[in-house]
């Protein structure tokens, strides 16, 4: 196994893990969680999908990883604790989806990746970023995965503590991060593996098998026995040894691709 690629991608900090074969191949481009694993080079190594023939280069999101500010996640829970949609969750699923284009232009700069259509993966914020990607543009994709996603952010909403305080900038907003509705418009772009753990928060699970549902043939559910939200023990900052139900989701992540890209030729 080759080891993992660290740098940055139009500002964006990036592990990249290259396929075992030498030579051009296709890409893979993976957005992290918030829980743990919350930083790309944590994420690599709790889905690293070593089997396949691509290169996954896993992308950090805003102020995780090598963006941390003072080297921790308080900026972070200073965010979420003034205000958890306006201050933490819509501005990180913006700023991580209109970096992208840039970064994917470095990307393929930078490495031996080739001119096709790419995969997308994107675990629980991570998963909005990469239904963002889906919906709001127009960079071809031959498949899409995500992982116990916020597939509403209405629903992740709710997890914090008391009431929000919605008024119409933020109903706007929390109701453009409804991908339920777009599930046409995502079945059109790309199929899309949607995984599932069976002990997520329950209002998570709810929404992946209604946009499973919604998705029909286009989708399919992976439902992890065993898997609650994070894919890896605290602190998630760092690189750490596979758990057996992110075993199990990387497993499955692995087929998934490696079936659509030998469809994709």
């Amino acid at each position: 196994m080759n080891s993992p690629i660290t740098g940055t991608a139009a500002g964006v900090p990036f592990t990249a893990l290259p396929p075992s074969d030498d030579g051009v191949a296709p890409l893979i481009v993976t957005w992290h969680m918030l829980d743990a694993p919350r930083s790309d080079a944590a994420f690599a190594a709790a889905l690293p999908m070593n089997d396949l023939p691509a290169w996954r280069v896993h992308l950090g999101m805003p102020m995780c990883g090598a963006r941390m500010v003072d080297g921790s996640t308080d900026a972070i829970v200073e965010l979420f604790s003034k205000d958890p949609l306006m201050s933490f969750l819509y501005p990180f699923v913006r700023q991580a989806t209109e970096e992208f284009p840039a970064a994917l232009e470095s990307i393929r700069a930078q490495l031996p990746v080739d001119d096709g259509p790419i995969g997308v993966l994107g675990g629980s914020l991570g998963g909005a970023v990469a239904l963002q990607i889906l919906t709001a543009t127009e960079i071809p994709i031959f498949a899409g995965a995500i992982v116990n996603a916020a597939i509403r952010m209405r629903s992740v909403v709710d997890l914090f503590p008391g009431d929000y305080p919605y008024d119409a900038e933020s109903e706007t907003i929390v109701d453009n991060l409804d991908f339920i509705p777009e599930a046409e418009n995502i079945a059109s772009r790309a199929p899309l593996l949607v995984v599932s753990g069976e002990l997520d928060h329950q209002a998570l699970r709810a929404d992946a098998l209604r946009l499973v549902d919604a998705m029909g043939e286009r989708s399919e559910l992976l439902s992890i026995p065993g898997l609650a939200h994070p894919l890896a023990d605290e602190p998630g900052i760092e690189p750490a040894p596979q758990l057996p139900p992110a075993r199990a989701v990387d497993s499955g992540l692995t087929a998934w691709f490696r079936r659509h890209i030998a469809e994709a030729g």
